[in-house]
């Protein structure tokens, strides 16, 4: 029985600690929402925030404002840039088919010469002028020099967490060429097609898509920002 006893009063001790250590955190975003509401400026919006009864609150508050700034700053510079590539878009002379601009990348890992890598892509959109359905395909061509070429095979939609493991899809290889090869490496072009509903880029509009290119024990990860996203479909629709 005084066991007993010992183990409820601990059980009620931890709860009560858990209890006071999780209330500010749990109230924390409904206080930034307030400050955020008052539509003061970010230096203000501190100044709310050290008002607060408790310094973790204080400090939690604090970070859910910077972010909410931060985020702020972002989006209007990503809606800047998207006017950028809207103007680029290119679109054909009856309305149904729009090209996106060319977007380039270039890497390299190791020190040896070879394994440098090149990346270029772009969106490309079909109207059906009879029912104005809209559907996309990401233009993929990736250059390599390697000792052989990759035969990519599928790729996944990463989400925001950067976990690529789901949301597997097929891919079209449109052709794969080697050129300039010594005894140990080529200059290999690989260029690959990938469908996209129109549905997901518009879901996808806010966040950009990072998409995982798969061939034989290996990937590359290919990044569409929001910014070239906005822009893209404020022509292609």
């Amino acid at each position: 029985m005084k066991n007993f006893l010992i183990i409820l009063l601990v059980t009620l001790y931890l709860i009560g600690c858990s209890s006071m250590e999780l209330e500010p955190v749990s109230s924390a975003e409904g206080e930034a929402q307030k400050i955020l509401a008052m539509n003061l400026t970010h230096e203000e919006n501190l100044i709310e925030a050290k008002k607060l009864e408790t310094p973790r609150k204080v400090s939690v508050v604090t970070l859910l404002l910077t972010n909410a700034r931060d985020k702020e700053i972002k989006s209007k510079a990503d809606l800047i840039e998207s006017e950028e590539f809207a103007s680029l878009v290119i679109v054909s002379g009856d309305g149904s088919s729009f090209r996106g601009s060319d977007q380039s990348i270039v890497e390299k890992s190791g020190m040896l010469d070879y394994n440098s890598e090149f990346q270029s892509f772009y969106l490309e959109g079909l109207k059906d002028l009879s029912s104005d359905s809209m559907s996309h395909k990401l233009h993929l061509t990736v250059q390599h020099n390697s000792k052989t070429k990759r035969n990519y095979n599928s790729a996944n939609l990463c989400d925001k967490w950067g976990r690529c493991d789901d949301n597997l899809m097929k891919i079209k290889v449109i052709s794969s060429t080697a050129a300039n090869c010594d005894t140990n490496v080529c200059d290999y072009s690989e260029t690959i097609e990938l469908d996209l509903g129109d549905k997901l880029l518009k879901k996808s509009i806010n966040s950009g898509m990072s998409i995982r290119y798969n061939y034989k024990n290996n990937s590359n990860k290919v990044e569409v920002s929001t910014a070239y996203l906005m822009g893209y479909l404020k022509v292609a629709n």
